[in-house]
């Protein structure tokens, strides 16, 4: 079985992907909102590695939800059809209702294919309404900020470097 998309590493936490062809447009370019799946993809699979469950249940549980207030894009190298890449997640703010995730999309040349900057905003379950950020989520995006301040800066560069499955070392 060929899989799309799955946790390669949980500190740092990088995900693994690998672009389908119908994420893209005839001429074999992914479309640019096929990006924002791919972040808001990866962001879930980080809450269910920072609480040890499916995230949706876990932010249920707790009664908040973090939907996106905003998201911006630098896009530096093009994915085709098969391309295979890396997502690094960094905790880049946290602030009294909202934080930011830092993702770096690495190829498996170890080139930058985008970065994005996630911001979601933290809601009442139920509400639209925002919410101070619930302790259970500011203690997991701190303790996780605080371990890779330790060492997982250098990890999270090298993360786009590793070789990838059945492709020869660059």
């Amino acid at each position: 079985m060929i899989s799309t998309e799955y946790v390669l590493s949980e500190q740092p936490f990088v995900v693994r992907r690998r672009v389908r062809w119908g994420e893209c447009d005839p001429a074999g370019v992914v479309y640019t909102a096929t990006f924002s799946d791919y972040v808001i993809s990866v962001a879930e699979l980080f809450y269910g590695s920072l609480f040890g469950g499916t995230p949706q249940a876990v932010k249920d549980r707790h009664g908040f939800g973090t939907p996106t207030r905003a998201l911006e894009f630098d896009f530096r190298r093009s994915l085709w059809p098969d391309d295979t890449f890396d997502i690094s997640v960094e905790v880049d703010g946290i602030r009294t209702r909202t934080f930011t995730l830092l993702m770096t999309a690495r190829k498996a040349d170890g080139e930058i294919a985008f970065v994005a900057r996630l911001t979601p905003v933290c809601i009442q379950r139920g509400k639209r309404e925002s919410i101070e950020m619930p302790a259970v989520l500011r203690e997991a995006l701190d303790q996780y900020q605080t371990r890779c301040r330790a060492g997982c800066r250098t990890d999270c560069e090298a993360a786009g470097a590793t070789t990838f499955a059945g492709e020869p070392t660059p």
